[in-house]
C-alpha cells in the first residue's frame, strides 16, 4: 500500500513552530516510505480564512523543505460534503437538533451535578415531526449531529462501545463511544464543522496515515465511526505530543515571534527549526541535521513522549549556531554574495568568522569590519597610546596566519604588556568588539594601510 499523508492547517493566521511539528512528522513519514504528502487547507470557515495566510503557509513549508505533491482547498469541495450529508441523513445517521448553546450548557451542568458524564442526551431524537415544525416556526434552525454507533436497538440507551486502534505514536489506544456526545457535523447556517469535511477528504484523497497532535485522540473514535458510516476503512492514526512554551502554555498563532515567517526573518536556519520541531520531546537527542534525508533517517514517531514538549528559543539558537559552524563555503557562498561578501578573500573570511555567528546574516557585520574597520573604540588614554604604538609596529604585507603572533611578540617587547592588557585593546581597535574570531585568521584579511590609518 502506497503511503499518503496530509497536513491540514486552517489559513486563519501564520503557522508557528508548534504547527510545523505535525507538518514535519507527516513529511518525514512520507519521505521514509516514498509516499505522497498532501497540503489540505481547512478553509470552510469563510469568515476567518484568508488566501494571503494560505500563500504564507505554502511559502513557510517550502522554506522548511516540504514540497507538497498536491494542494487541496476544502472551500472547493463543498459538493462532496453535501453529498455525504445526504447519504448520512438517508441512513438515519444524521439527525436535527434545535437546542441553543444556553440550553445545552444548562443540561451539561445538570448532568455534572448528578455525577453523570456531560454528554449530549440525544433529547432531539424524542421530537416528533410536529414538535420539530413548531421549533422551526419559532425561528429555530437545526444543527445536525452524527449518531454514534454506541447502542443496540435504542439510541436513548447507549452502552459502552470501544473503538480500538494501534496508534503509530502511542501504541494501542481505546476510546469508548458512550463517553462522547454525538458530534455536530453541520451548523445551523449549513456550514460544516471540521469532522465531516476532514473524513470525506481523507476518503476521497486516499489518505492512508493521519499523524497529528494528541489533542485529537478522543476525536479519533468518532472519526473512525464516521469512516465506517461512509463505507470506508479508516486510515492508520498517530498522535504525537504537542509543543508548549517553557511556561507550559500552548503556542498560539498570535505568538508572532514563534511563527515560521518570524523565525526565518530572525535568521534562523530551516533545518534548525525542523530538527527541533521534530526531535524535541522524543527519546532522540536534539541535534541539528543538515538536511531532511539525514533527519528522516533518525525520525521515529514512536519515540515521542506522552508528555508535552517545552520549546525553548535558546535551544533553537544553539542548533542554529551549530549548523552555521558546519556550513561549507560552497553552501554559504550564494547567500554571502547577497550580503555583498564576494571576492578572493570571501572563502577565508567565511572560514574565519562562521564559528562566531548566531545567524548567517551576522557575517555582514564582520565583513564591514574587514573592509571598512570598526567605529572608533572607547579606549582609555593609556590604551590609545598603546594602540598607536602597536599599529606603528605592524609588519609589512603580505600577511598570513603567523603574522599575528610575530606582530604581538614585537608589541609585547616594546610595551612590556602581556595577556589581557596586551590583546584586549588591540582587538577593540581592530574590530570594535570584546570577542570574536581568532585575530590570527582575521588579520590577513585586513588592509595594512587602513589599519595604520586608524591611529589617533
Amino acid at each position: 500500500m502506497s503511503v499518503t499523508v496530509r497536513f491540514a492547517p486552517s489559513p486563519t493566521g501564520q503557522i508557528h513552530i508548534g504547527n510545523a511539528r505535525p507538518a514535519l512528522f507527516n513529511w518525514l513519514f512520507a519521505l521514509k516510505a516514498g509516499g505522497r504528502f498532501i497540503l489540505r487547507f481547512d478553509d470552510t470557515d469563510i469568515a476567518r480564512s484568508r488566501r494571503e495566510f494560505a500563500d504564507q503557509i505554502e511559502a513557510d513549508l517550502r522554506w522548511l523543505g516540504i514540497e507538497p505533491d498536491l494542494v487541496v482547498r476544502q472551500s472547493d469541495r463543498f459538493p462532496s460534503y453535501e453529498s455525504a450529508v445526504v447519504r448520512l441523513r438517508e441512513a438515519g445517521l444524521l439527525y436535527p437538533c434545535y437546542e441553543t448553546a444556553e440550553e445545552l450548557e444548562r443540561r451539561r451542568r445538570i448532568r455534572l451535578s448528578r455525577r453523570l458524564p456531560p454528554v449530549y442526551g440525544r433529547e432531539a431524537l424524542k421530537l416528533d415531526e410536529e414538535e420539530r415544525a413548531r421549533l422551526e416556526a419559532e425561528g429555530r434552525r437545526a444543527h445536525w449531529r452524527f449518531l454514534l454507533p454506541n447502542f443496540d436497538a435504542d439510541p436513548l440507551s447507549p452502552r459502552r462501545t470501544e473503538i480500538h486502534w494501534e496508534d503509530i505514536v502511542r501504541g494501542p489506544q481505546t476510546v469508548d463511544l458512550a463517553s462522547m456526545s454525538d458530534p455536530v457535523l453541520v451548523r445551523e447556517d449549513g456550514t460544516f464543522l471540521y469532522t465531516l469535511p476532514s473524513v470525506v477528504d481523507d476518503i476521497e484523497l486516499g489518505v492512508t496515515h493521519i499523524i497529528r497532535g494528541d489533542d485529537h485522540v478522543t476525536n479519533t473514535g468518532a472519526q473512525i465511526a464516521l469512516f465506517a458510516a461512509l463505507g470506508a476503512v479508516a486510515p492508520a492514526f498517530g498522535h504525537h505530543n504537542q509543543l508548549t512554551a517553557t511556561t507550559g502554555e500552548g503556542l498560539s498563532k498570535r505568538s508572532g515571534a514563534l511563527s515560521i515567517a518570524g523565525l526565518r526573518e530572525a535568521g534562523i536556519e530551516p533545518m534548525a527549526v525542523a530538527s527541533l520541531a521534530v526531535l524535541i520531546g522524543t527519546s532522540e537527542a536534539v541535534t541539528a541535521y543538515r538536511d531532511m534525508e539525514a533527519l528522516a533517517a533518525h525520525f521515529d514517531p514512536a519515540s515521542s513522549s506522552k508528555s508535552p514538549a517545552k520549546f525553548d528559543p535558546a535551544e533553537l539558537q544553539g542548533l542554529n549556531r551549530s549548523l552555521i559552524q558546519a556550513m561549507s563555503f560552497a553552501e554559504a557562498a550564494p547567500r554571502l554574495e547577497k550580503l555583498g561578501i564576494t571576492g578572493p578573500k570571501a572563502e577565508a573570511f567565511w572560514t574565519a568568522v562562521r564559528g562566531n555567528l548566531d545567524t548567517l546574516a551576522d557575517a555582514a557585520g564582520w565583513w564591514r569590519v574587514i573592509r571598512e574597520g570598526p567605529e572608533k573604540a572607547d579606549l582609555s588614554t593609556e590604551d590609545e597610546a598603546f594602540v598607536n604604538l602597536a599599529f606603528g609596529l605592524l609588519p609589512p604585507e603580505p600577511w598570513d596566519r603567523e603574522t599575528w603572533r610575530a606582530w604581538t611578540e614585537r608589541v609585547k617587547e616594546a610595551s612590556g604588556r602581556k595577556g589581557k592588557a596586551l590583546f584586549r585593546p588591540i582587538r577593540l581597535a581592530l574590530t570594535g568588539r570584546e570577542s570574536g574570531p581568532d585575530l590570527a585568521d582575521l588579520l590577513p584579511l585586513m588592509d595594512r594601510e587602513r589599519i595604520a590609518g586608524r591611529q589617533s
